[in-house]
């Protein structure tokens, strides 16, 4: 069995006192933080209880990692995540109403009931995607990321991706693509790594020769570093300090950060063989939200009346969420046809279609 990586041997920010800016934006990204674990909660119950089809990832030990760098993002600037991404797309600012019905296959789903878990997509708020393939959406933040400053604009994109992508061609080929145009100023991305240290049941050490991913990246003249990923304060202050390089520089920049999830790796990881119930215990020692809560409370920003009370909402918020999904029409048949590639009802309408076309492209 794997031995559980205490994620606290990882160089962090010297500690300070935290400032009035801090402490504002720690109390907003607490409450949504536990917002995002208790949904991810009835999300997984909802699914033994047959409301949720397809599979589902949920986010539960990670919440600081995606809340430390969609909080120090601007609004028009944009991201990609691969398939555990509700707690994403919540950060962002998607109704969790939609979110939820979109996970129950509705038409008034994020994505009008046809991406499900894996497929969240929401471009108003800068989310295009929610992928499926490990590693295919790297691809196209890379291109996105280049695409933003060809416009000549200061916008950055960020692309988290799990470390078993990291063994896939389709990390290696746009991380070279990154570290050429980076070094133009015309690529400006940040990869983060959510290292969770299993990819499905796989410990990191058995399906990487080099387990510092982070260092990988300096083979594409990418520069890089590791990082706690459990402290939402110390993320969103590297976050900040990173995010600031990429748009001033347009250049590309890595950060591994290392993490845990608490739940198993899909719905249907229920035993868990690959790992013990004492890592798991060690693991949530150190739960980013209490880790939150116990630095506000710290601060004296932060008291039991206003835990209970931010609790309060994050259940009702969920609630009200399942009754939404529960509530909604399914998508009509006609749906079926819609928002796809194709074109050959158009191509007869205008006599432009190619004798040879299949009619899709």
């Amino acid at each position: 069995m794997v031995q559980y990586v205490d994620t606290r041997s990882v160089k962090t920010a010297s500690p300070r006192d935290l400032s009035r800016d801090e402490l504002a934006a720690s109390l907003e990204w607490y409450g949504k933080m536990v917002l995002a674990r208790r949904f991810e909660d009835e999300a997984e119950r909802e699914f033994r209880r047959g409301k949720i089809g397809g599979y589902l990832h949920v986010y539960s030990g990670q919440e600081a990692v995606a809340a430390g760098f969609l909080s120090a993002i601007r609004p028009d600037d944009i991201f990609f995540t691969a398939y555990r991404d509700h707690a994403h797309a919540i950060f962002r600012g998607a109704a969790p109403g939609a979110v939820m019905a979109e996970l129950f296959g509705k038409a008034t789903g994020l994505a009008k009931g046809k991406g499900g878990s894996m497929h969240l997509f929401d471009v108003a708020h800068g989310f295009y995607g929610g992928y499926g393939i490990v590693g295919g959406h790297i691809p196209l933040a890379t291109g996105a990321a280049y695409a933003l400053r060809y416009q000549k604009t200061e916008r950055i994109c960020l692309c988290f991706l799990g470390d078993g992508a990291m063994n896939s061609g389709s990390f290696h080929e746009p991380a070279n693509l990154a570290g050429l145009w980076g070094k133009q100023g015309l690529c400006p991305i940040v990869y983060i790594v959510e290292n969770n240290q299993y990819a499905m049941g796989t410990p990191v050490e058995r399906s990487s020769a080099v387990t510092n991913l982070a260092g990988r990246f300096s083979t594409y003249a990418i520069d890089n570093e590791r990082a706690d990923g459990m402290d939402f304060i110390e993320v969103r202050r590297l976050a900040e300090r990173v995010v600031r390089r990429v748009r001033e520089t347009g250049g590309s920049y890595a950060v591994e950060l290392l993490t845990y999830r608490f739940a198993g790796h899909g719905a249907a990881d229920l035993f868990q063989p690959y790992r013990t119930k004492e890592e798991i215990a060690q693991a949530r020692s150190r739960d980013p939200i209490t880790i939150l809560e116990d630095r506000l409370r710290a601060a004296g920003a932060l008291t039991d009346e206003q835990v209970k009370r931010v609790h309060a909402d994050a259940e009702r918020a969920v609630t009200e969420a399942v009754r939404f999904a529960e509530e909604s029409p399914p998508p009509a048949p006609e749906e079926l046809y819609k928002d796809v590639y194709g074109a050959r009802d158009e191509d007869e309408k205008t006599g432009t279609r190619d004798r040879g076309n299949t009619g899709t492209r």
